[in-house]
């Protein structure tokens, strides 16, 4: 074997042109390597080495030869090439290996960067096969954490991926002369897709018909814009339909109630778009609100109030509504929400916003019941449309997915109407517009129930509604503020954020490469909890924050331009002020928004489960934690239920369950204290946050198995273009903020 340094055989080169001895005169003598007797060769004395003998553009990318995309893992020795994009553009790395014992390049060997046909997925994530001497290989699986969030593949065991970005890897095979062993390095480098959606500014994501930055013009943001809302029209209009009347409100009242939340709604979503964390999420009136004003609602202070009942309530709502939404944005702005994203991951979210549509199933059919000719068809036809009939396309528009709910509700209303206009539900000398507990034949006052929930013109609403009605701040009164109605709405605001949190990521991962930064995250909780301070004001009943069925709309829709969801809030706003459209969503039967709202609970509900992706489903520790989460989260408020017998006679039994504040075991010394205590340990969501929260963050559990969210730094924000376009506020605002406060860590 010939020995000697690569810098004497140039020597000798040079000296056989009539010029070795001038040459041979500049070059440094340097000592060739002389490997250890184990034959194990540090990767790290190699690098050394080399750069002694001038070949470290090929292993470190250190002298001016190297290009600037290049890089050296320092983890594992290989110089890896250049980057995705550059290995896209035609680029290629240099085929050149250094002998670890001559010093010499060898011929014909080096490293061979080749496109894996193999596609890995999720978070960032390197696959290393390292053989050794015998040829045998081990597999290591290598993390690479920070870079994509919680993609599809996270080490579950299953093969199986949870997410929506793919890696595409590269492979860097390393030769060994003799043929008796090598090294292939995989590493994850881009995401599929990740590159073309990016590189034209518009933030198109692969998989999406409208990305997150694009403008497919005027007419086609109107249509998106509208059709992101419809789908989400059970969510947006039909809790004023279950609030108000139990609130003593009046078929006018439900009209002005629903208006107010279109209109709040619609400014929410606004703000949220541009200052918020800027992903086509729609703000609303969220069922996370819906039990704890059930709760106030059925207090024995308010079961007895004849004069200004709806009044009173709702301005008691209010103050609870402005205090707790105070306290989100302090737990925004402050940047506590930060550290408490490091203690909510998938296994404290899933059981948690699936407790909040658990938390109505003693008043979903029961209430639907009343009126089963109607109220059945609707719910087989929207199961029919969202499971049977979603594959089939339109004019390349899958209609029967996308507005599922909007056109269920239309169609089993006309039929509605053909009953009652064939009096179906007409009773000799009985009518529908007097009142039941004005009713004096007892024939009549025995179908009172039915007609009110089944016929479909017994809303009075659009006789009484005017055509112009402005929603306006404090229209029904000035807010009441009490310390137990405080704390309940404190602690709800609480489990709002919570929610938000989970749809945060999974929202990001739809629509954007990678998920938001804390910082980011804690703006969108923060505004949030000003958008409930408006709520509060303008007296919608409920708080106002990030809908949980977003995610499902995004993805049925493909629809993710946050400029579309502007011009959608835009026509919400409008609709607000024409008090004939309040009018007519009030006019829905009772039985039917009970119907639609069985649906949209139980989607609420595997929305929650299907955040249990990002974690090995499969793992002892999270089924246990989810399902003693769950079990206890329905059965504690059960045994909290039973301490009220006078509820059980004075209300329907649908309401019985939000009735133990008042009722409830628990007993101080302070009256408050013990209303809230109570009413806060009768509802699932809270207790189910309470026992998830505990047992995930003390049970030990390595960050794979518990899915931890992994959300981006900010020096991600700082590098990466798309990223800051995806998430950083308007440039104009965001010039007055300090990037350190709005972007944190």
């Amino acid at each position: 074997m010939e020995t000697g340094s690569n810098s004497d055989s140039l020597a000798k080169a040079e000296t056989s042109n009539g010029r070795g001895n001038k040459l041979g005169s500049m070059l440094p003598k340097i000592e060739p390597f002389v490997p250890k007797k184990d034959q194990n060769h540090n990767p790290r004395e190699l690098r050394s080495w080399a750069k002694r003998t001038g070949f470290v553009s090929h292993l470190s990318g250190e002298t001016g030869t190297a290009s600037s995309t290049e890089r050296f893992d320092s983890s594992t020795g290989f110089h890896v090439g250049k980057s995705g994009r550059d290995q896209r553009a035609g680029g290629s790395s240099p085929k050149i290996e250094i002998d670890p014992v001559l010093g010499r390049t060898r011929p014909n060997m080096g490293v061979e960067i080749e496109m894996d046909s193999g596609s890995g997925s999720g978070s960032r994530q390197g696959r290393k096969t390292v053989a050794d001497g015998n040829g045998l290989g081990e597999k290591v699986e290598e993390r690479k954490v920070g870079l994509n969030g919680n993609g599809v593949e996270n080490g579950n065991g299953n093969g199986k991926g949870n997410g929506v970005a793919s890696v595409t890897p590269l492979v860097v095979e390393e030769k060994d002369e003799e043929g008796k062993g090598g090294r292939d390095v995989e590493i994850g480098m881009y995401p599929e897709g990740e590159e073309q959606g990016h590189e034209g500014g518009n933030g198109h994501h692969p998989g999406l018909k409208v990305g997150l930055r694009d403008n497919p013009g005027l007419g086609a943001l109107i249509y998106y814009g509208l059709q992101h809302f419809l789908s989400l029209a059970g969510s947006l209009i039909f809790i004023p339909s279950v609030m108000v009347p139990a609130m003593g409100g009046t078929d006018k009242d439900t009209a002005s109630v629903i208006s107010t939340m279109l209109l709040v709604s619609g400014i929410s979503t606004i703000l949220h778009s541009y200052f918020g964390t800027r992903l086509p999420l729609v703000q609303g009136s969220s069922f996370i609100y819906l039990a704890p004003a059930l709760v106030i609602i059925n207090a024995r202070d308010y079961r007895n109030l004849t004069e200004h009942k709806f009044r009173h309530i709702m301005r008691e709502l209010q103050g609870a509504i402005i205090v707790g939404s105070i306290f989100q944005s302090i737990l925004g702005f402050s940047g506590l929400m930060s550290l408490l994203l490091r203690l909510i991951n998938p296994v404290v979210v899933a059981p948690t916003v699936a407790a909040v549509g658990l938390a109505f199933f003693s008043y979903g059919f029961p209430q639907a019941g009343s009126c089963i000719e109607v109220s059945v068809p609707l719910l087989l036809l929207v199961l029919i449309c969202t499971l049977y009939l979603r594959g089939i396309s339109i004019f390349g528009h899958r209609l029967f997915r996308i507005y599922a709910v909007p056109l269920s509700v239309t169609i089993t209303w006309i039929y509605a109407f053909f009953l009652t206009a064939g009096g179906a539900y007409d009773y000799k000398g009985c009518s529908p517009d007097i009142p039941s507990s004005n009713i004096l034949v007892d024939e009549c006052r025995k179908h009172a129930y039915t007609m009110k929930h089944c016929r479909a013109d017994a809303s009075n609403a659009w006789r009484t509604a005017a055509w112009v009605r402005i929603p306006y701040p404090l229209q029904w009164g000035v807010p009441i503020f009490h310390f137990r109605t405080s704390l309940i709405m404190i602690i709800v605001s609480l489990v709002a954020s919570v929610d938000s949190v989970g749809t945060y990521h999974s929202a990001s991962l739809l629509v954007s490469s990678k998920p938001p930064t804390p910082g980011v995250v804690s703006r969108g909780i923060a505004l949030e909890g000003f958008c409930s301070l408006l709520a509060g004001i303008w007296g919608s009943g409920t708080g106002s924050t990030t809908l949980t069925e977003n995610t499902h709309t995004i993805n049925i829709t493909k629809m993710a331009s946050r400029r579309a969801l502007v011009f959608g809030a835009l026509f919400l706003i409008l609709f607000s002020v024409v008090g004939k459209v309040g009018a007519i969503l009030a006019s829905i039967p009772l039985s039917l928004a009970a119907a639609i709202l069985c649906f949209m609970w139980a989607l609420v509900v595997a929305v929650g489960l299907s955040t249990l992706q990002y974690t090995q489903t499969a793992s002892f520790r999270n089924i246990t934690i989810v399902g003693v989460s769950l079990f206890l989260g329905l059965s504690i408020p059960t045994y909290f239920q039973q301490y009220q017998p006078e509820s059980i006679l004075m209300l329907p039994s649908y309401f019985v369950p939000y009735a133990a504040a008042s009722d409830g075991p628990v007993h101080t010394i302070n009256e408050q204290l013990d209303f809230s205590i109570n009413a806060l340990l009768s509802m699932s969501m809270v207790v189910t946050l309470l026992v998830a929260f505990v047992l995930d963050n003390t049970v030990p559990g390595s960050r794979d198995e518990r899915g931890v969210y992994i959300w981006s730094c900010a020096e991600d924000v700082a590098t990466d273009p798309s990223l800051q376009l995806d998430y950083s506020l308007p440039g104009k605002f965001s010039s007055l903020c300090c990037r350190s406060s709005c972007l944190r860590a």
